[in-house]
C-alpha cells in the first residue's frame, strides 16, 4: 500500500488532535507510528495515551524553547539546533519501519527557519513507499501544499480565546 502525505493547516483549533485521531487509529490497526512535535514541549495531554500504546513512539526536545515571537536570538539558534536534531532523527526512524510519522507542528517550524524545509520535501520526495506522513502547522508554503496528497485546512470562525479564555488542559493542550 503506497503511504500519503496528510497537511493539517490553518489558523483553527484541531490540526494536533486530528493528527493524535489518525495516530491513534494507525496504532488500533497494529502500525507502528512515530509522533514528533515542534514547539511544544511534550506536556500536551494527547501525547498520554499515545506513549501508553507499545507501538507508539513520541519524540519532542528535551529542552523547553517556548513561543517563536518571545526567543531571543540565541534561543532561536538553540532551538534551531535541537529542531533540527529532531528531525533528522526522526526522518532517520521513518526509514527504520514506521508506517506513520507524525511532524507535528512541522509547518510552523519550517516557516521560522527551525528546520530546513528543503531537508523536508528531499524525504518526502523520497520516502519509503509504504509510509504515510502527517505534516501540521500554519501558512504552509506552495512547495508543501503541492507535495501533500491531503491538505486539510482548520479555519477559526469564533475562539474563546478572543474573548480572554485560556487555553485549558485537556480541551486545547
Amino acid at each position: 500500500m503506497a503511504g500519503l502525505i496528510h497537511l493539517y493547516c490553518g489558523d483553527g483549533k484541531g490540526k494536533t488532535t486530528a493528527a493524535a485521531g489518525l495516530a491513534l487509529r494507525a496504532a488500533g490497526a497494529g502500525r507502528r507510528v512515530l509522533f514528533v512535535q515542534f514547539f511544544k514541549n511534550g506536556d500536551s495531554s494527547e501525547l498520554v495515551p499515545l506513549r501508553a500504546l507499545a507501538n507508539v513512539a513520541v519524540s519532542v526536545s528535551d529542552r523547553r524553547h517556548g513561543f517563536f515571537k518571545h526567543m531571543d536570538t540565541a534561543e532561536q539558534e538553540a532551538a534551531a539546533s535541537d529542531y533540527s536534531a529532531l528531525l533528522t532523527d526522526a526522518l532517520r526512524a521513518a526509514r527504520e519501519g514506521v508506517e506513520l510519522l507524525v511532524l507535528d507542528e512541522a509547518v510552523s517550524a519550517c516557516n521560522h527557519g527551525m528546520i530546513s524545509e528543503t531537508q523536508l520535501l528531499r524525504f518526502l520526495r523520497e520516502k519509503p513507499e509504504g509510509l504515510e506522513v502527517v505534516l501540521t502547522g500554519r501558512n504552509p508554503s506552495p512547495a508543501l501544499l503541492s507535495a501533500a496528497d491531503y491538505v486539510t485546512e482548520m479555519k477559526k470562525i469564533k475562539h474563546p480565546y478572543d474573548r480572554g479564555i485560556p487555553a485549558r488542559k485537556g480541551i486545547e493542550f
